[in-house]
């Protein structure tokens, strides 16, 4: 009889188990799918007597139910298990995608921060907002240098009075770092400076207003100049290979004096 066959399949729902997702999807075909065990029943609903389909057709619908719920049941504990487990690698990504590899300017960088390393700098990393003191002010700017002007630097907040003091920017260059880092520290100082600095120009194949910059700062007793083109020296040819050659030519930047321009 149907309803005998209904009452044997709850009772068997009410007992099943599942070790692993692929256990409860199993079930779910076995019960649920279209193909399943409960919607077989409704072949033999067609030939059930008029004055008995309402009572079959609610212990199929009881049994339909009890089914949904036991494998939803199932699914919730394997996953409750799961996140209980001390197995269970809580920093790896939710997302099934392979890890990737580091970004080539990250790869630059770091190799130029090891180089320097070797030469006993030490990494130091600022702002990149900054005010205008570290930015500019500290480092020699005139209050009319056209590294101010807003078609060059990136303003967050700019004073109307012409109050530099109150200016907020992207600093446009690592050089805020050293500001910084001079603030803090007494010499002897040798520190390198990476990092991403901004600069408002038009965006070209050759140029972008996005861009990053690395500085080293040496300050001590007896260092020279020759110090300097040492260093550069030995960063060149770590950096491209051993018979690297170097080209300094006369310069002038606001902060720095005697300066130069390396090739």
């Amino acid at each position: 009889m149907l309803l005998d066959k209904i009452e044997e399949l709850l009772k068997e729902v009410s007992a099943l188990t599942a070790k692993s997702a692929d256990d409860v999807e199993q079930l779910r075909l076995k019960y649920l799918s279209k193909k399943g065990e409960i919607n077989a029943l409704m072949g033999e609903f067609r030939n059930v007597a008029a004055e008995q389909k309402k009572v079959v057709g609610m212990k199929i619908n009881e049994l339909k139910q009890s089914a949904q719920d036991k494998i939803n049941e199932l699914k919730d504990q394997l996953e409750t298990n799961e996140a209980q487990s001390d197995d269970i690698d809580l920093t790896r990504t939710a997302y099934p995608i392979n890890l990737g590899t580091r970004h080539p300017l990250t790869l630059v960088k770091n190799e130029i921060i090891d180089i320097f390393a070797r030469m006993g700098f030490t990494l130091y990393q600022g702002p990149e907002i900054d005010d205008d003191q570290h930015v500019f002010t500290m480092l020699n700017f005139a209050a009319d240098h056209p590294a101010r002007d807003m078609q060059d630097t990136f303003f967050i907040e700019r004073s109307s009075t012409m109050d530099v003091t109150k200016n907020v920017l992207l600093r446009s260059h690592t050089s805020n770092d050293e500001a910084h880092y001079m603030s803090t520290h007494e010499p002897p100082i040798r520190v390198l400076c990476p990092g991403r600095v901004y600069r408002n120009e038009a965006i070209s194949a050759r140029a972008h207003c996005f861009f990053h910059q690395v500085e080293g700062l040496y300050v001590d007793k007896n260092v020279s100049f020759t110090d300097l083109k040492q260093v550069l020296l030995t960063f060149a040819r770590e950096m491209f290979g051993a018979d690297t050659k170097i080209r300094l030519r006369p310069s002038y930047f606001p902060f720095t004096e005697p300066s130069a321009e390396m090739d």
